[in-house]
């Protein structure tokens, strides 16, 4: 059914449109594209299953959890990894490639800790109940992922628009020499926005987890390889371009597979995308992005 299939894709571009903003946040920001942040995305999930099962605490606290240290860990990666390579002026490759290794090391490490096996979130924490419009059923539990996902993302737009932080935040993706003689804390802002973009990155782990119940070890690399399709096809560093590029990911994903087939759902969407991209290189928002100074 067409409304049916609408509301999953809704529900499914919007957690892979807010998984891509931290993405493309760190790359506007930074210049680094963080190839870690799927296996934070997995980090973020463990966090919240971990304090809703040990703890037995509410799905609220989990998130909360999972935010904190999901974005510490986005920062431990900044201060320990990518600040040392900035000081010593080391090329673009360097840093994707060191991630790459931080990336190895969480997977491995949470499948030591957790096992390979899947885990799932107990079913009286998940949100119960659903809404009949018409013949089409809404979980309540996708009503407040989606309700989630798009009012970060407001929040992140309005605070890059429209505060002094996020002025801030557009002068050192301009130019970093310049806005450091302009008197702004770059380095200050660079911790600022690893924290953020990864506390995006693991609330965008939690929503997926619930939304499928399935949590794994191994469940980064997937986002992974779609965050970096959905930033390309918007436009990298743009923020419009994530939120539009996550949502045409999640349609042509839940639509091929609800339609041709389930085998076929990122055949399908990574084609389209390809397409896409032969026409307007640069993305849906992109454009030549250059550092100056």
């Amino acid at each position: 059914m067409f409304e049916q299939q609408l509301l999953n894709a809704l529900t499914l571009g919007s957690v892979y449109a807010l998984f891509a903003l931290g993405f493309t946040l760190v790359f506007g920001v930074l210049a680094v594209i963080n190839l870690s942040h799927g296996a934070v995305f997995m980090v973020g999930s463990y966090a919240a299953l971990l304090v809703v099962t040990r703890f037995e605490a509410p799905l609220w606290l989990g998130l909360i959890a999972a935010t904190l240290i999901s974005g510490l860990l986005g920062l431990a990666i900044d201060v320990l990894i990518l600040k040392p390579l900035r000081a010593r002026g080391a090329p673009h490759l360097i840093p994707m490639i060191a991630t790459i290794g931080v990336a190895i090391i969480l997977t491995s490490g949470a499948q030591g800790l957790f096992g390979a096996e899947m885990q799932r979130f107990p079913e009286d924490v998940l949100p119960a109940g659903e809404l009949v419009i018409g013949e089409v059923h809404v979980r309540v539990l996708e009503i407040a992922i989606v309700a989630i996902a798009f009012a970060l993302m407001a929040v992140l737009f309005l605070t890059i628009r429209r505060s002094q932080l996020g002025r801030a935040l557009r002068a050192i993706a301009e130019s970093p020499k310049a806005a450091y003689l302009l008197g702004i804390n770059v380095e200050g802002l660079f911790h600022f926005t690893s924290f953020a973009a990864a506390a995006l990155g693991g609330i965008a782990g939690v929503l997926i987890g619930l939304n499928f119940n399935a949590i794994t070890p191994f469940m980064g690399q997937p986002i992974l390889h779609k965050g970096i399709a959905v930033i390309i096809l918007g436009g990298m560093g743009d923020i419009r371009g994530a939120l539009i590029g996550g949502l045409f990911l999640g349609a042509a994903e839940v639509f091929s597979k609800g339609y041709l087939s389930s085998q076929m759902g990122d055949a399908v969407a990574f084609g389209l995308l390809f397409l896409i991209l032969l026409v307007r290189p640069s993305g849906l928002f992109g454009r030549v992005l250059e550092r100056k100074a």
